[in-house]
């Protein structure tokens, strides 16, 4: 009876003590399990924790299954404590649920958005609607303070404020105090022979400050920026000579205020090595002459490290293209330390060759697969092409859809000769809705608003709205831009637009030129690098009058009308290799353009040509040269059409000279542009004093000439209208800004002078 009442007894088993302590004084005698009751629950599926216990109903019970029951539902992280009670054959688990998370919230912020916080807590388990964890908001303050770490601000406080909100819930608030983040106090270099302390420390974008480090923060030090200044230290000594070179140790001090930052770097130079001569060893696929052919290392000139790994990148590529995407290349220097010489073997292992089974592509969310697969020129099935290969990750890329491309070859499990490829992908918003504000010296007040997607619906095709306003020019654009029209990549573009402008006059007026018409046009490529476009518009222009409306434009209008309509062809031709856009350092770009009007009131060709070349004279300095041509010209007996005349003068052109008063004028001495112009501009960019490195604000001078003529006007290069300056470029939040300083040093009597200029959204 005695053992019988023990057993009918409710026994409470601490979950901490079974788990802790097994021993024989708590022991249950084993029993069958007639049922399983679950006590506590409020958020909690009781499926959640059945499916967490090691004992089942009709199962024997017994101390270590119990034992084990409380580690797993402790295990699933939900619970504050668990307890098993035994009534009869009856388990009773009771359970006591962490509280849930409601809200996180933050108190003291500037340096960092709320959203970019709550992202990196949630990257340590810590996020609105999970439970309530104390060891995960120890975290989560660590996790706040390397954030603010990064950011140089190493004084930064974090505290945590946990309150109880209704159904167990808690809200949490870090309250932090940034205070100021610490700056660069002095960066030294030791150890240096062959280079000033001063020329090492301007290959640094890390650097003491100036009075723009509040704008470039290069004052504010990141392990990040000094591993790449380190990086840029070791290839400026190993592309000099250098081969031994290295960086012994890198000491980051910090003031007991936590205010000031010290930088060491100990260096260990080395002796200069020259060159004595490159051989291959190995297998080359008996193609000796062809390799030998992508040497880039020269005997008899100091080592250079970059241009043996060029070497060897050529020779790895080289292979690719013959189906060898496992291909070994190793550069080994044999060192003559007594005479400072070294020798270079390049030892290939071309491996087996293969051929690509898949192409896998993963991380779009948006883009359909027909999208990227089009891009690519590496097709399935076929030989491994390194070539191809990196042409396609950059056709992937140059789409401007995704932030990053990656393309991995992976082994094919049994299969030697495949591999496979997987294009990782990460994809970027690629619409943009934008009400924009600007103002210059030209057109005053400009207000504009735009719609754009770049791949709408995921589908790779360009929709986009335009509408602008500015006291000369007014313009709305509807756009649309299927890349693939047909399946062998010829793009179509329709337009439709309603142009509105008035040249560039001081004496004012209300008369006007307006443009209404629609276009449709198709690029065709003839390379992977060169696209041919041509299309047809229609349109149709007016000349409203009104005062001080120019003579000439009144002589046309009574010859022709007032009113114009054509249906001119266009045609074209594009190619730009630039590095950037927005802020180039080296590559080309060339535009071609012509335009024939045989059908409609007017018959005309015009034609056009820009080209630009961009030299990185060193890291800082950039030297660019822009070269513009244009042509036009009357077919037949009517008069060139006004309206599509060339002008010059100011930002774009030649600056120092008033918007678009270059070239003929009538009899009342307006400016009504010319058929021909041609437009010349050098340039040296470098960094602003006190930014560093920063491409995005830079110095630039300049010398500008051009002219703009008339068709019965010969080609008078003496009257090219010429100047000089300094100016200031800065890509800002609403677009790239320059502000130009120029001095016309080849000016005739009559031209519009005007000094000081600046624009938004202009180059040269």
């Amino acid at each position: 009876m005695k053992k019988q009442f023990l057993r009918m007894r409710a026994r409470t088993v601490s979950g901490m003590v079974a788990a802790a302590f097994a021993v024989n004084a708590w022991a249950v005698d084993p029993f069958t399990v007639r049922d399983i009751r679950i006590e506590g629950l409020q958020r909690v599926e009781p499926g959640t924790v059945f499916a967490s216990m090691p004992v089942r109903v009709g199962d024997q019970y017994s101390d270590e299954k119990g034992t084990a029951a409380i580690r797993s539902l402790f295990a699933l992280g939900l619970f504050k404590d668990v307890r098993l009670e035994v009534a009869g054959d009856v388990l009773v688990v009771i359970v006591e649920e962490r509280p849930s998370i409601a809200e996180i919230d933050f108190a003291g912020l500037k340096e960092f958005d709320k959203d970019s916080l709550r992202k990196a807590l949630r990257e340590v388990g810590l996020a609105e609607g999970r439970p309530y964890d104390q060891s995960l908001v120890d975290r989560a303050e660590q996790e706040l303070r390397r954030q603010y770490i990064d950011k140089s601000l190493y004084g930064a406080e974090v505290v945590t404020t946990m309150t109880p909100v209704e159904r167990n819930r808690v809200n949490l608030t870090f309250t932090v105090t940034e205070g100021e983040p610490a700056r660069i106090k002095d960066i030294r270099i030791v150890g240096n022979k062959a280079f000033s302390e001063s020329t090492l420390r301007g290959l640094f974008d890390l650097d003491t400050g100036g009075f723009l480090s509040w704008y470039t923060k290069s004052n504010r030090y990141s392990r990040t920026k000094l591993n790449a200044d380190l990086e840029s230290l070791r290839s400026y000594y190993l592309s000099r000579g250098y081969l031994e070179f290295r960086i012994d140790s890198t000491q980051v001090s910090i003031s007991p205020d936590k205010q000031d930052i010290t930088i060491t770097v100990n260096v260990a130079e080395g002796q200069r090595y020259v060159v004595t001569g490159v051989k291959l060893e190995g297998n080359y696929l008996g193609k000796d002459d062809e390799f030998k052919s992508l040497v880039r290392i020269v005997p008899g000139e100091a080592y250079n490290a970059d241009l043996v790994t060029q070497t060897t990148k050529a020779f790895t590529d080289y292979f690719g293209t013959f189906g060898y995407a496992f291909a070994q290349v190793e550069a080994r220097p044999d060192i003559d330390r007594a005479n400072n010489r070294v020798a270079i073997t390049l030892v290939a292992d071309p491996s087996r060759r293969a051929y690509v089974r898949k192409v896998n592509i993963g991380g779009n969310t948006r883009t359909r697969d027909e999208v990227i697969r089009r891009e690519f020129r590496q097709f399935e099935s076929s030989w491994y092409d390194g070539d191809k290969i990196k042409l396609s990750k950059d056709r992937v890329d140059r789409l401007g859809y995704f932030k990053e491309v990656n393309i991995d070859t992976v082994d094919v499990p049994g299969a030697p000769d495949q591999v496979d490829l997987n294009v990782n992908i990460a994809e970027k918003p690629t619409g943009t809705l934008q009400l924009s504000a600007g103002f210059s010296s030209a057109d005053k007040l400009a207000l504009g608003f735009s719609v754009r997607q770049e791949n709408a619906f995921g589908s790779g095709q360009y929709l986009g709205l335009d509408v602008n306003t500015s006291k000369y020019n007014q313009t709305f654009v509807f756009s649309n831009t299927d890349p693939y029209f047909t399946e062998d990549g010829i793009s179509r573009t329709f337009d439709l637009y309603h142009r509105a402008s008035k040249p560039y006059e001081n004496q004012g007026g209300n008369y006007s030129l307006s443009t209404s018409g629609a276009g449709l046009r198709f690029g065709v490529p003839f390379s992977e690098f060169d696209t041919v476009f041509f299309g047809l518009s229609g349109e149709r222009t007016q000349i409203k009058p009104g005062t001080n409306m120019p003579a000439y434009y009144l002589e046309y209008a009574e010859r022709i009308g007032y009113t114009s309509t054509l249906l001119p062809f266009t045609i074209g031709w594009g190619r730009d290799t630039r590095d950037s856009a927005l802020a180039p350092t080296r590559g080309r770009m060339q535009r071609a353009s012509g335009e024939l009007g045989l059908l409609g009131d007017v018959h005309y060709v015009r034609a056009s040509y820009q080209y630009q070349q961009f030299i990185a004279l060193s890291k800082q300095f950039t030297l660019a040269f822009n070269g513009e041509l244009g042509l036009g010209k009357a077919i037949g007996n009517n008069p060139y059409p006004v309206f599509k005349n060339f002008y010059s003068g100011g930002l774009g052109s030649v600056r120092g000279f008033e918007q678009g008063t270059l070239g003929p004028r009538d009899v009342t001495g307006a400016v009504v542009g010319g058929q021909r112009k041609i437009t010349l501009n050098g340039e040296v960019l470098a960094p602003f004093p006190g930014a560093g490195n920063d491409r995005t604000l830079r110095l630039f001078a300049f010398t500008d000439a051009g002219n703009v003529w008339s068709q019965s006007e010969p080609w008078r290069l003496n009257e090219l209208r010429a100047s000089y300056g300094i100016g200031f470029s800065w890509i800002s939040p609403v677009g790239p800004l320059r502000i130009a300083y120029a001095k016309p040093f080849r000016k005739f009597e009559g031209d519009r002078i005007q000094p000081l200029q600046f624009q938004i959204g202009t180059s040269f």
